[in-house]
């Protein structure tokens, strides 16, 4: 027969590891999304916080009261919201590259409300999101991303978060750099062709002014534009490679920033 015991400590202490957890699944990619079900959400913390509760070595509470429990719990909240929203940050690059490209062919007023994301988002960004979410599956960083913030249960005790807000501030100024980097390093292939595009498109203009290049331009620009996005589909593994790279190096600093 198993014999389990349970008091209100334990139940206290499991319930701080379920709270960052599930502040880390309404934040973090891939769990974040309409399409992951609220029911399942917690579902899913639950299961992971009973796995941690018995994996990790319990630690002493640093707390007297109601008031100061609070406060813990406060802490585990910020501390999950954290380390989810650095991971999501990161895949907002694609997103800010596809929206590019369409104000490059033509196509930046052609949004579309995502209900996934709750965001307005053009066509390109929504087609490069998806499709570079799904290599991110197909090469496993979402468990990456999970190992990394069960390791936080290490590095982070509960209860003992100490949040360097000046380490934060620098490691999200860093992120916006290497945003607007990336962004323009993934659009840059459509970007080049464009350019020729519009080279051609403006001698075309000067030889034979009795066309109307305005009226064919854009035409010609969207079909060049899908026509460059659909050859340089293969680079898509190198972007995944570039974004993960990202995620790795900010979730280290972000954790470093809070013990």
């Amino acid at each position: 027969m198993v014999q389990t015991t349970f008091s209100l400590a334990s139940f206290e202490y499991f319930l701080l590891i379920f709270i960052r957890i599930a502040s880390f699944t309404f934040a973090a990619p891939f769990f974040s999304t309409r399409g992951f079900p609220v029911r399942t959400r917690i579902g899913f913390s639950a299961v992971l916080a009973i796995l941690v509760a018995n994996s990790i070595s319990p630690v002493e509470m640093p707390y007297v009261s109601a008031i100061g429990y609070s406060v813990l719990v406060v802490k585990e909240i910020i501390c999950g919201v954290l380390i989810g929203f650095v991971c999501n940050i990161c895949m907002s690059i694609i997103t800010f590259s596809g929206s590019l490209i369409d104000m490059n062919i033509g196509l930046s007023m052609v949004s579309e409300f995502d209900p996934t994301m709750n965001t307005q988002m053009t066509v390109s960004g929504q087609f490069y999101y998806y499709f570079m979410l799904l290599l991110m599956l197909a090469s496993n960083l979402h468990k990456y991303i999970l190992s990394a913030f069960i390791d936080s249960f290490t590095m982070i005790p509960l209860g003992g978060a100490d949040f360097e807000w000046d380490n934060i501030v620098t490691v999200l100024i860093i992120y916006l750099s290497d945003y607007i980097q990336l962004g323009f390093r993934i659009m840059l292939p459509i970007f080049a062709c464009m350019l020729v595009a519009n080279v051609v498109l403006g001698v075309m203009a000067k030889v034979a002014p009795q066309m109307n290049m305005f009226s064919v331009g854009v035409q010609i620009k969207i079909l060049i534009g899908f026509a460059a996005m659909f050859l340089t589909v293969f680079l898509f593994p190198e972007v995944v490679s570039m974004i993960s790279d990202e995620i790795k190096r900010l979730l280290p600093g972000i954790m470093e920033s809070m013990y």
